[in-house]
Order: C-alpha cells, then structure tokens, then sequence
C-alpha cells in the first residue's frame, strides 16, 4: 500500500485556495467548476491531491495538481 502524505491545504495562498475550490470535476453530477467543500490535500508517490465533497451532490471530487512545468 502506498503511504499517503497529509499536506496543508490552508498553507496556500487566498487565491491559490478559491481556484481549487471552484475548478472540480464531479463524475456523479458529469459537471466541471461545481464547486467543493471540506478540501483534503495530499500526497501520493509525487503527486498531489485534493479531495472534496461536490457542493452539489455531495459526493467525493478529487483533483490532481498539474504543473506547467510537467511535459
């Protein structure tokens, strides 16, 4: 089982935050920028996660963190 790694989804900035609660797919509404509450962020071999719950249906939304530099 690969370790999870708990991260601070608080840490980031205002703006950083806003973007991530806002831009989410919800596979169960089939809806993008539904938005989502209760942020979770962490870490899995290198890549990072944030999961939330769909300020519509309330199910899990999970959102992988992509980087500009990554090809």
């Amino acid at each position: 089982m690969t370790d999870r790694i708990k991260r601070d989804f608080y840490a980031r900035d205002k703006e950083e935050q806003a973007e991530f609660l806002k831009m989410t797919w919800c596979n169960s509404c089939m809806k993008e920028d539904l938005g989502m509450t209760n942020p979770e962020e962490y870490e899995i071999q290198g890549k990072i996660f944030i999961d939330g719950k769909c300020k519509k249906c309330k199910d899990v939304v999970t959102t992988e963190m992509a980087f500009d530099d990554e090809e």
